[in-house]
């Protein structure tokens, strides 16, 4: 019952959170999104009590916390104008620092790591070939863009190779955290460089986010 209680806790402040952020409260947005951050954490902390494999548990729960921090200061970017971009840059940077955390949670299942990364770079080259399509952005950030969707899609690729190899519950669940993950992302850097500003992308971005952390979290309560 206590798991129910938060994830629905957290979908009631991440909700809160998206509209106060469309009414642009910036106090208000990152406080209410630290808040739901924070719901994520706790779950993880608590589900991994239950969890299987300590180890896989621990770089789960540290990736959690990566994601709360970057929450934060992602939401903090828009606090300061003269430090905003640097601020995001930040955020990225610990974003990245989570799905690292995350990769070493699933490595050690990874039979073959080396085919992981090969398909990783191939997907990812495409996916930043379209991007960097339909996007204007400076030089920095598409660095920073090119680091981050290569991790998250080798997140993905490690998750989603573990599930062919060994198909489980918590193995399902994780592909589906981070597929959730990955098209939050995608849909955050179309919002954020794209041309147009439709905050039902905004919203979609946050929403799919939100419910990929959930699933990471609760994946401590099934074997992996």
């Amino acid at each position: 019952m206590i798991y129910a209680g938060l994830c629905l806790l957290g979908i009631v402040l991440q909700t809160v959170f998206i509209l106060v952020h469309y009414r642009d409260k910036k106090v208000l947005s990152v406080i209410f999104k630290t808040l739901a951050s924070v719901c994520f954490v706790v779950l993880g902390f608590i589900a991994a009590e239950k969890a299987l494999d300590p180890v896989f548990a621990h770089y789960i729960k540290l990736g959690l916390i990566f994601g709360l921090g970057g929450d934060f200061l992602l939401e903090s970017r828009n606090l300061s104008e003269k430090f905003g971009k640097k601020i995001f840059l930040v955020g990225i940077l610990v974003f990245l620092v989570g799905h690292v955390m995350y990769i070493i949670a699933l490595a050690p299942f990874c039979e073959k790591m080396w085919l992981a990364v090969v398909i990783a770079v191939v997907l990812a080259a495409l996916l930043l070939w379209w991007i960097f399509s339909v996007i204007e952005a400076v030089i920095a950030f598409k660095i920073f863009g090119v680091f981050y969707i290569g991790i998250i899609v080798l997140m993905n690729v490690i998750a989603v190779m573990n599930c062919i190899a060994l198909p489980g519950p918590g193995r399902i669940q994780y592909v589906a955290g981070a597929i959730l993950f990955l098209l939050s992302d995608i849909i955050m850097i179309l919002y954020t460089f794209g041309p147009k500003k439709d905050f039902r992308l905004r919203a979609s971005n946050l929403s799919l986010y939100y419910a990929g952390q959930l699933l990471i979290a609760l994946t401590l309560l099934l074997a992996y």
